[in-house]
């Protein structure tokens, strides 16, 4: 036996070799956008041309990210994304924050504390996952219009609150499902109530889905760019607006390694949010994938 394993070592670690070469080579395809973005944005405008694209800059500068950031030209003005990057971050921290939050207690109740009817209401949310966000446009612009949130960044983080509350519910309620109830039940017959079981019982286990929760929403929300150009004015606008405009903007000549700088700054943030935690997302996934 030892014999057969000895002779099947060389080729079982060459396979494992040619796996992780082609692994490799499909990350290294996958970063090739990023990597030519990234050395675009330090190259002087005179050394961009078609044939240098993945050639290192000769004289690197930081001119096109500090253009880009303050003095980049957005449609009229001419301010850069700095602005706009601020909107985005004014937008993409409360409506996280309060999606997790709903959505962690929709799972809750709907696991926990079932009613008649939840399984109806579980089932409504979750068909709200696969809406279109265009059918909905005209709709919420009314109902914005209604409550006096027209063009602001309260109007949209309304908007993502609501469109982000069905995912959240989703992964709440499946990961809350794994958890035993005789737990709840337990605690109800020692007279805890329902914010008490959850702050008790609950919250404390929900590390890894509130990671998949806040990793998914704020991707969603610093990303989107329908309702950030449909319901935002001007000074309320998301970096992915300005970036659009920035890149649209035709005066002058077409400075590439503005146009990559602007976009590798918008793409930080989301970049450092998988670099730093995209391990606990797929953790908190599958957390939650043995029952529901």
């Amino acid at each position: 036996m030892d014999n057969v394993i000895r002779r099947r070592t060389p080729g079982a670690r060459l396979g494992r070799a040619a796996v992780y070469a082609v692994l490799l080579l499909a990350a290294l395809f996958y970063l090739l956008p990023l990597v030519v973005m990234l050395i675009t944005s330090f190259k002087p405008l005179h050394e961009i041309s078609p044939g240098t694209l993945l050639s290192l800059p000769q004289s690197p500068t930081v001119e096109p990210w500090i253009k880009a950031w303050g003095e980049a030209c957005t449609g009229m003005r001419c301010e850069g994304v700095g602005g706009y990057f601020w909107n985005s971050i004014a937008i993409v921290v409360p409506a996280v924050l309060i999606s997790t939050v709903v959505g962690a207690l929709n799972g809750y109740a709907l696991t926990k504390w079932r009613f008649r009817g939840s399984e109806l209401l579980f089932a409504l949310m979750l068909f709200g996952c696969f809406i279109p966000f265009q059918v909905v446009l005209l709709p919420m612009a009314q109902t914005l219009g209604w409550l006096g949130l027209s063009s602001s960044r309260a109007g949209l983080i309304l908007v993502h609150v609501i469109f982000g509350i069905a995912f959240t519910t989703l992964f709440f309620r499946n990961f809350y499902v794994a958890v035993p109830t005789e737990l709840v039940s337990a605690a109800k017959l020692d007279g805890a109530g329902f914010f008490r079981i959850f702050w008790r019982i609950l919250l404390p286990v929900s590390a890894p889905i509130i990671v998949v929760s806040v990793i998914w929403q704020f991707t969603q929300i610093w990303n989107d760019f329908l309702f950030g150009v449909a319901f935002s004015a001007h000074d309320t606008q998301p970096v992915t607006v300005a970036l659009n405009n920035l890149v649209n903007t035709s005066t002058g000549t077409r400075e590439y390694n503005v146009d990559m700088a602007a976009a590798m700054i918008a793409a930080l943030p989301t970049l450092i949010v998988y670099v730093l935690a995209g391990k606990y997302f797929v953790r908190g996934l599958t957390a939650g994938s043995v029952k529901g």
